[in-house]
């Protein structure tokens, strides 16, 4: 347990509890002395299925992931190689870049895109999900989420010239049809499971901001260079997860960092001047790394990476079935799941409805059912009849009884 202060003349009581929907943020209960106090046996918080639940955290800094969740992604997990996972995650990030630059986007609303694309992947799999799909549902997530509102319609023409833009040839709108319906239920759906796998925790701390006012610090905003080469810096690093491994500050002050070493800037260094602003040499080194390395990064078509996830996607497949089980899908420890094309339940199940109904046993019990014949029947045994059964058994060539007019039973008048 820590202290709290506020700027009030009150002090408040912090427990840090681990598990929130993002792995590595930690739950914090923050009460008052006197007003909440947490029975000792909900200490440990509420366990729901595999994940432990113990209090709600209002919060404006990012989420970060844990280093063993960051390097145990969705994706690695189901057999795709990591090269060309984070070659996904900088093609995706670069058409949200570029279609939010052709839908005017501010640069805090694309840049919120990007970061809600990384997140999400790290809790899903890109064999899974497509990622142009999910890609525009953060487009348009982001610019709800920035007060920079862009029609549903004007993402999917953007994408649509995107993709098939060829050099100086005009790309026509997508036409009205069910192949654009199809496509705008498809982002509607991926922009609910973003917000359904991030909890709806979209709030991201951008460091924008923050380079200026720390290069006002270092009294170095006039040096125009050094101040475009940190924001430039500052951009690619959203192609890259530096945002969910490090704080808005610790990347702010990597940035220039960087800058200043590739310009030759000297910065003060007794003490450093990073440590002003709570980040160590380590860290710096990390995400100037990470940024660096993006340069190395061979470029591969995205087409060619979707084909990529689509084998990977047809081995994973082809694994999960058993040929000993009669096709039975099989989950990734080898057992068997119950949403396969066999059933595993003791009862099998009719070929179709109207095998059901055949097979369906009367509500009634036994008793009850006797009861009923009992009053249908007279007293010698003998079924009772209706005056028009009994007209029809005494003509037999009427036409009341014929095949036909029994089988109908309306008017043949």
């Amino acid at each position: 347990m820590e202290k709290w202060h506020t700027g009030s003349n009150r002090s408040y009581d912090v427990y840090p509890f681990p598990g929130c929907m993002l792995p590595t943020a930690e739950v914090i209960i923050i009460m008052a002395p006197g007003e909440l106090r947490i029975p000792a046996e909900a200490e440990d918080g509420i366990l729901i299925g595999d994940k432990r639940y113990s209090g709600v955290a209002l919060t404006l800094d990012n989420c970060l992931l844990s280093p063993e969740r960051l390097e145990r992604s969705p994706s690695a997990e189901q057999g795709l190689p990591l090269d060309t996972e984070e070659q996904l995650r900088t093609q995706g990030c670069e058409l949200i870049q570029a279609a939010g630059i052709l839908l005017r986007m501010p640069q805090v609303a694309m840049a919120t895109g990007q970061i809600l694309f990384q997140r999400f992947f790290y809790c899903k799999s890109f064999i899974r999900h497509c990622v142009e799909t999910v890609a525009m549902a953060c487009v348009h997530l982001a610019s709800k989420i920035e007060e920079e509102p862009r029609r549903i319609r004007d993402v999917l023409n953007v994408f649509h010239r995107l993709k098939h833009n060829k050099g100086s040839r005009t790309v026509a709108p997508l036409p009205l049809d069910a192949n654009y319906i199809r496509m705008k239920s498809q982002v509607i759906s991926a922009e609910r499971r973003v917000l359904k796998e991030l909890g709806f925790c979209v709030h991201v701390k951008h460091p924008h901001k923050i380079i200026v006012m720390y290069l006002q610090v270092l009294e170095c905003e006039k040096n125009a260079k050094l101040v475009q080469m940190a924001w430039n810096y500052m951009n690619d690093s959203l192609r890259t997860d530096v945002f969910l491994r490090f704080s808005a500050e610790t990347v702010a002050c990597a940035c220039i960092y960087l800058s200043a070493r590739s310009l030759q800037i000297p910065l003060p260094d007794q003490p450093p001047w990073f440590w002003l602003f709570g980040a160590n040499e380590e860290e710096l080194r990390e995400v100037c790394h990470r940024i660096l390395r993006l340069y190395t990064l061979p470029q591969v078509p995205l087409p060619k990476l979707q084909q990529l996830v689509a084998e990977c996607r047809h081995v994973l497949d082809a694994a999960r079935v058993k040929p000993g089980l009669g096709g039975a899908l099989l989950s990734i420890n080898g057992t068997p799941t119950l949403d396969g094309p066999t059933s595993f339940s003791p009862t099998s199940k009719p070929a179709s409805p109207a095998a059901a109904q055949v097979t369906r046993t009367s509500p009634l019990s036994q008793v009850a059912l006797k009861k009923a014949c009992r009053k249908l029947s007279n007293g010698d045994g003998k079924t009772r009849l209706s005056r028009s059964d009994e007209r029809r058994e005494a003509d037999p060539e009427s036409p009341a009884h014929s095949p036909r007019r029994r089988c109908e039973g309306v008017n043949m008048e």
